[in-house]
């Protein structure tokens, strides 16, 4: 069976980038994989979907409210007997769930932050090979490691810019579905008090 020859060229690329390509590699794909888990925490609510209209209703009839909305407006009204019951029930939503996706959030930034810096590990290691193949005089074989050093300088370098700039931006994409949600949760729980205050009065 024949290997894709892009899966050859991937394979070529992280080998001939020195052994900091490996951790480099790693880095991105546990990176990718908590992007994508918050990605699609956001993907599957309907926070931004649900109008203040929609919410009004749900909350006047949480049996026909969807989602993680649903959900939400369910357990804020479950067994409540004052204002100050639901205050603690949206508090226990928002104690459960912010801290949570911020501590996703920082831990994703903690990998994009250390890919540049891998990348520069690299370079520097990568110059190191150069100056010793330099050091070695004219040579066919001094060629090539002052080639092999460049060339591991670079990609890596190249490595850890790929991982980070693109990172940067779904970090500020993220953190803003944090603020829509927080923002969300603070409309819905004000909607839902002066609903009870009609029941309660």
């Amino acid at each position: 069976m024949q290997q894709k020859p892009y899966l050859n060229e991937a394979v070529h690329i992280i080998s001939s980038g020195g052994w900091v390509m490996l951790p480099l590699f790693l880095l991105g794909l546990l990176a990718f994989y908590t992007a994508g888990r918050l990605w699609l925490y956001f993907f599957r609510g309907n926070f931004r979907k649900t109008s203040a209209t929609q919410c009004e209703q749900w909350v006047k009839e949480p049996q026909k409210a969807e989602g993680q909305v649903g959900e939400i407006i369910r357990y804020s009204q479950d067994n409540v007997n004052s204002l100050g019951d639901i205050q603690s029930r949206f508090a226990e939503i928002r104690t459960a769930e912010v801290p949570r996706l911020s501590q996703n959030i920082t831990f994703l930034t903690i990998m994009i932050n250390a890919a540049p810096l891998l990348g520069l590990l690299g370079t520097v290691l990568g110059m190191l090979t150069t100056f010793y193949g330099i050091s070695l005089g004219g040579s066919e074989k001094t060629t090539n490691i002052v080639a092999s050093g460049i060339h591991e300088a670079l990609i890596t370098t190249q490595m850890g810019l790929c991982l980070a700039i693109p990172g940067y931006f779904v970090i500020y994409y993220i953190k803003q579905k944090v603020i829509d949600l927080e923002s969300f949760l603070v409309r819905l729980e004000s909607i839902t008090l002066q609903e009870f205050r009609k029941r309660f009065a």
